[in-house]
């Protein structure tokens, strides 16, 4: 287990020195101590679900990343046409249109 606390605090203490923010800043943000969020980010005490979930609402951080270190990246229609081809473009318009409507017209049945 305190491997898991231990990349816990990692991830936290990577995402706070890459945004800017002081460890007193941070846990004000978490509604906790200095010292308690010290000891998160040292892998000494583990997060409640409340202040998971308060990381997710006020830091922006991805709770499935900061459990578990796995980036999910959401792709959109414009990440999809941006790498295609200039000559594909309607196209790939043409077959996302079509799988929106069966996805709409699926949830309605």
């Amino acid at each position: 287990m305190s491997d898991i606390l231990l990349n816990i605090g990692a991830r936290l203490k990577k995402w706070r020195k890459e945004n800017g923010f002081t460890q007193a800043e941070t846990a004000s943000l978490l509604e906790m101590s200095l010292n308690f969020y010290g000891d998160i980010e040292r892998g000494k005490c583990r997060l409640s679900i409340e202040k998971i979930i308060l990381a997710h609402e006020r830091l922006g951080i991805d709770p499935t990343y900061l459990l578990t270190g796995e980036e999910h990246r959401t792709v959109g229609f414009y990440d999809i046409i941006k790498d295609c081809p200039k000559d594909k473009v309607f196209d790939m318009e043409q077959i996302v249109r079509y799988a929106s409507n069966l996805y709409r017209n699926d949830k309605k049945s």
